[in-house]
């Protein structure tokens, strides 16, 4: 399952940060690495972006890198 999958309210585990290159260091760098519990916080009316918390603060992503995020069930 990965993060553009999941529903609002929901907390889940990161197992898997895929991307390429940039992007993927991109993602690392903004705390989104494995274990680390994100809850999706809002989406947006045309379902993209969307806004996760994760380690204390509130991140925008576009749905197109969540889907880059692989997950589990917290």
């Amino acid at each position: 399952m990965t993060l553009d999958q999941i529903s609002i309210g929901e907390e889940v585990k990161i197992t898997k940060v895929g991307g390429e290159g940039e992007l993927r260091c991109r993602l690392l760098d903004m705390g989104l690495i494995p274990k680390t519990l994100v809850r999706v916080q809002k989406v947006a009316p045309m379902g993209d972006p969307i806004e996760i918390q994760l380690r204390g603060y509130e991140l925008t992503i576009r749905k197109e890198d969540a889907g880059q995020i692989e997950v589990i069930q917290a």
